[in-house]
């Protein structure tokens, strides 16, 4: 039976806007609901690992494992590549490849991880589906993604309110699911696991250092990365609409008194030994 392909677009691209966020993840800030299920012998696939920050910290948690990173882009990964070299990494490799047909045996993997990934594919029932088929029994996949509708803020600013419609506009255009996050215990249920986990975390934003990192990456990929030529293309925006939404970020992340936070749904699911 043939597998599904993606059909979805991706809607950040990887301009270096993308990427400065990208490289800040952590899999203390990013995957902490997965890691009391590792041990140090485990094989684990980080599906969507971009450039590699939280694969490399997986793979420095299992010393006598091996981790494998996957992405769509043949160009981030060598950037994720130089990111295990830089750390001594000798257990970690990189591949090119589609989580709708994983290139990968059945019950390969102790763990498979994804981060920020399923808001971004076409059939995220059929993506759970093939991370399960390649887990081996009784082991974990492991999902995390944002919820846009479920992001907050203070003060209220109405920049940031047409930042938030014209993101989930141009998202589902482009075939994703914005607010996956609360979608992922529902799909998980859909793909067959009957031992799921569903969890919340979140990252705030709040002092002068973190408002100006985020509002700033929020501003220029507004403006200048492959979101914004979709918002463009796609007839969801202006480029005089995308420079107003990129000051209200901007007048935002200046304010004193200025605090935002994402929620993410998490599931850990177990496959059936």
């Amino acid at each position: 039976m043939p597998h599904a392909r993606e059909t979805a677009v991706y809607t950040h691209g990887h301009h270096e806007s993308v990427l400065r966020s990208h490289t800040w993840r952590t899999a203390e800030n990013s995957a902490a609901y997965l890691l009391g299920a590792l041990k140090p012998h485990m094989r684990i696939l980080d599906v969507g690992c971009g450039p590699g920050t939280v694969t490399a910290d997986l793979a420095a948690l299992v010393p006598g494992g091996r981790v494998t990173g996957l992405d769509r882009e043949p160009g981030v990964l060598e950037r994720a590549r130089e990111v295990a070299v830089e750390r001594g990494l000798t257990n970690a490799d990189f591949v090119t490849g589609d989580v709708h047909a994983l290139d990968f045996p059945d019950d390969t993997f102790c763990v498979v991880h994804a981060h920020q990934v399923l808001q971004h594919v076409g059939d995220p029932v059929a993506a759970l589906r093939e991370m399960r088929r390649v887990t081996r029994p009784g082991g974990y996949v492991a999902v995390r993604d944002a919820d846009y509708a479920a992001m907050t803020w203070y003060p209220e600013s109405a920049g940031l309110d047409d930042w938030l419609d014209l993101y989930r506009r141009v998202a589902r255009s482009n075939g994703g699911e914005p607010d996956a996050g609360r979608r992922l215990k529902a799909w998980a249920l859909e793909a067959g696991f009957t031992d799921v986990t569903a969890t919340t975390g979140t990252w705030t934003y709040s002092t002068a250092e973190e408002r100006a990192w985020w509002s700033g990456l929020w501003a220029d990929r507004t403006v200048a990365s492959a979101y914004a030529e979709r918002a463009v293309a796609g007839g969801h925006a202006t480029r005089a609409g995308l420079e107003a939404v990129a000051a209200g970020w901007r007048e935002w992340g200046a304010r004193e008194d200025g605090w935002f936070a994402v929620l993410h749904g998490e599931i850990l699911c177990r496959k059936d030994a």
